[in-house]
């Protein structure tokens, strides 16, 4: 394939050669056909070259929070009878011009390493690739593609901030642990409560004294590991939000989730688009999360009260911090509401108009609110504001006598009573 510079030669030499035969100049004529022949020639090389190249690309490392470097490493191997002559590397990267690297002539059998960095400044999914091989002739007339490599991607997560973890309250469940409870001994005497019999529980757990006492099975519940759990509510409406005041609301989500994972805490994720993570814990619970929040985009058609109830008749407990951008005042209230349903309700918001002064300000709305914005940083804010708050974890005790059996079906169903009531068997 011509390159621009093949064209422009080829051009010449046509009207180098018209011109010749019309003015009867035979040196301009000459001049013509050589430069006619000269890429003539090019083409012919070219088109005969054969390569055999191995070129491998791997990411280092695939997936990154946003402001933490990641690179590409390239590995190109001669595998041909033939030295190789300079090649040269281009590497598609999705928003921006490319990477575009050379490398010199190989022996058979030899091979180079090359690397380039990728830019992690904003979260997204980066697309890199396909990658190719340009062999071109010595004066750049000519060129022959070879694709390389696919397509890779490299996920940028958002930019997370060392955060305090959400403080526990009195409305964490106290089952919270019960998809991931810790190996508990046979013999032992401690258990959390009775609850009625279920087809698969061990007999040997039934508890016989409450059994005969209420005329139905009751099985004695282990006591479990306390575990908190917090709901992370993320207002990604574009109404309510500008560019930059979308990625710092998404930043201080991921900051609130990392850290109740560093705490070991079943974290839940709700945003506005209809997505909910549901509570767990773990690094492929986290990780699905930052893949969600890192192509995460602003909706333009959601409701926000359907969310907000669906939030509400899910909760089973725990902290919830809504993290909102220029949200109307009813929308606030409705949050603010959300108290019955759990421990404590925490509103973040993040105003646009400190990034865009075009951007609708923020409400002013109570004291109870944490603002946010380009002078003042999430992290701030909130280690200043939770540094204030004292845990409300409530006290791991046995008492006497057992709880009635009413307060051992209300605390099944999601009570937000303080675990302190323990049985003696």
């Amino acid at each position: 394939m011509l390159t621009r510079t093949g064209r422009w030669f080829l051009a010449f030499a046509v009207a180098a050669v018209v011109a010749g035969r019309l003015l009867g100049s035979l040196e301009v004529f000459v001049v013509g056909v050589g430069l006619a022949a000269l890429v003539l020639l090019a083409v012919v090389v070219t088109t005969l070259t054969r390569l055999r190249l191995s070129v491998d690309r791997e990411l280092h490392p695939p997936r990154v929070h946003a402001g933490t470097p990641s690179r590409v490493e390239l590995r190109v191997e001669n595998q041909g009878s033939r030295r190789s002559p300079v090649l040269e590397l281009r590497d598609a990267v999705s928003g921006t011009r490319g990477a575009r690297l050379l490398v010199g002539p190989l022996e058979p059998g030899q091979w180079a390493r090359s690397a380039y960095r990728l830019p992690t400044e904003r979260r997204g999914v980066l697309a890199i690739g396909p990658l190719e091989v340009l062999l071109s002739d010595p004066f750049g007339l000519t060129e022959v593609r070879m694709q390389a490599s696919g397509v890779s991607e490299l996920t940028v997560y958002p930019h997370v901030d060392d955060v305090a973890p959400v403080p526990q309250t009195t409305g964490n469940d106290p089952l919270a642990g019960a998809e991931h409870p810790n190996a508990l001994g046979r013999s032992g005497e401690d258990f959390y409560a009775l609850r009625p019999y279920v087809v698969g529980d061990d007999l040997r757990r039934v508890h016989w004294a409450s059994t005969a006492r209420h005329d139905e099975l009751m099985v004695r519940q282990d006591e479990l590991p306390w575990q908190g759990r917090a709901t992370v509510l993320l207002d990604v409406r574009a109404s309510t939000h500008g560019a930059d005041s979308l990625e710092a609301a998404i930043s201080a989500a991921a900051s609130l989730v990392m850290a109740g994972s560093r705490r070991q805490d079943l974290v839940r994720l709700v945003t506005s688009d209809g997505r909910d993570s549901g509570f767990a814990a773990g690094h492929a619970h986290v990780e699905a999360i930052m893949e969600h929040l890192a192509s995460l985009e602003a909706t333009h058609d959601a409701s926000y009260r359907r969310i907000l109830d669906r939030a509400a008749r899910s909760s089973t407990g725990g902290a919830l911090v809504a993290v909102v951008g220029a949200a109307p005042t009813t929308d606030l209230e409705r949050i603010a509401r959300l108290r019955t349903r759990f421990g404590a309700v925490t509103i973040v918001q993040v105003d646009p108009a400190s990034w865009d002064p075009t951007q609708a300000s923020a409400p002013l709305w109570h004291e109870g609110v944490l603002r946010v914005g380009a002078e003042r940083p999430f992290a701030a804010v909130w280690n200043q504001a939770v540094g204030r708050v004292q845990p409300t974890r409530p006290r791991m005790t046995r008492r006497l006598p057992a709880r009635p059996q009413e307060d051992v079906a209300a605390d099944r169903w999601g009570s937000r009573r303080a675990p302190q009531d323990r049985v003696r068997s």
